[in-house]
């Protein structure tokens, strides 16, 4: 481990130099690549050197102690706290540069879409969809990301039979990246007259939202059709082509958008959610040659499992994934989601350090 931080505390120290040269100054895209390859290394490097300097501090109290401190009988005990002390701490650094160590993903900073749609359930899937979106919007809010829809299908009764939305933001992507899944609802729908509690379910993927120099997406690939939008719009609705409609040919995925009454905006929305779909397909394959335990912990992900289920009368939202359950359901729908989220941040981290551990 110490030859590895060694040669990131000198990689660190050359990206140093590097962003103070002029020649570099003046080249704005090597700069910014620099300076955010130096900001990444800038924690671990700090714990590193302390780690270093606690080393140094407890082996130089481990030799007051093998002396017997001179021979005074205070200061040999001060030495043994000392010694506890510091050998507490050397643990503790030794600890976080083992996480720090761990790959980071390089999609953490990205912002993200956001996908919710109806499951199982009818109209009470819906209403419960749109309640996850307004969720997400509210933790969202708290954050201080903006959040932008770029397609939404309204259901008869009110809710909503999908959204797709970009939660921009730095560190969206960390944050929300273990929502994918079934979320199930399990409560007593406006429309039961009889009281009876039902069932429904709703799915969630967030994609990392890629750019576009990531995504090469060919114009020959693309078919893109236009229509009529439907639904609530006022007078452009059913009038002009405004809503498109876009298949990409080799994959055959298909991404719809009419939100806005401009064409060419809502063919932006739609190239947005395609490259972003088109990346998630390429993380996919690249997840499927990685070792067995690393693919086993992707598939914690996986839109088609159920992650989550919100039990309104019991007032409890439980996550099977990491076991844990919280008795503050309604607090959790209005976007106070912390707890939650680290918990599963925490699991999913401990995972990757086993497997770093492994290899």
């Amino acid at each position: 481990m110490l030859e590895k931080l060694e040669a990131l505390e000198r990689r660190y120290e050359e990206l140093g130099r590097l962003i103070a040269d002029p020649a570099v100054l003046a080249d704005p895209p090597a700069y910014r690549t620099h300076v955010r390859a130096f900001s990444d290394l800038e924690e671990i490097v700090s714990v590193f050197r302390d780690y270093r300097r606690a080393l140094k501090e407890l082996e130089e109290a481990r030799e007051m102690v093998r002396a017997g401190a001179g021979g005074d009988a205070s200061l040999l005990e001060m030495a043994r706290d000392e010694q506890a002390s510091l050998d507490r701490r050397r643990s503790e650094l030794e600890a976080r540069l083992k996480v720090l160590l761990v790959p980071k993903d390089p999609n953490d900073d990205k912002s993200v879409i956001l996908e919710v749609r109806a499951g199982t359930g009818g109209d009470e899937a819906a209403l419960f969809a749109a309640e996850i979106f307004r969720m997400y919007a509210r933790y969202a809010e708290k954050r201080g990301w903006r959040v932008e829809v770029l397609d939404m299908s309204r259901s008869e009764a009110g809710g909503l039979k999908e959204v797709i939305a970009a939660v921009e933001g730095k560190g969206a992507y960390s944050r929300l990246k273990y929502e994918s899944g079934v979320h199930r609802v399990q409560r007593v729908p406006v429309t039961e007259s009889a009281g009876r509690i039902h069932t429904s379910a709703v799915t969630v993927a967030v994609l990392p939202e890629a750019e576009e120099v990531e995504v090469k997406v060919d114009d020959k690939d693309i078919r893109i059709d236009r229509f009529c939008s439907s639904g609530p719009g006022g007078q452009s609705v059913n009038t002009t082509y405004s809503a498109v409609r876009l298949t990409h040919i080799p994959t055959g995925l298909v991404v719809s958008c009419q939100d806005e009454k401009s064409q060419h905006k809502n063919l932006a929305k739609a190239m947005r959610v395609l490259r972003s779909r088109l990346y998630d397909i390429a993380r996919q394959e690249q997840d499927k040659e990685r070792a067995a335990t690393r693919r086993e912990m992707v598939g914690t992900g996986d839109r088609s499992e159920k992650i989550r289920t919100y039990n309104f009368p019991q007032g409890r939202v439980s996550d099977h994934r990491i076991k844990l359950t919280l008795h503050q359901v309604q607090d959790f729908m209005e976007g106070e989601m912390d707890e939650m989220l680290e918990a599963l941040a925490t699991h999913y981290q401990a995972e990757r350090l086993k497997e770093e551990i492994k290899v």
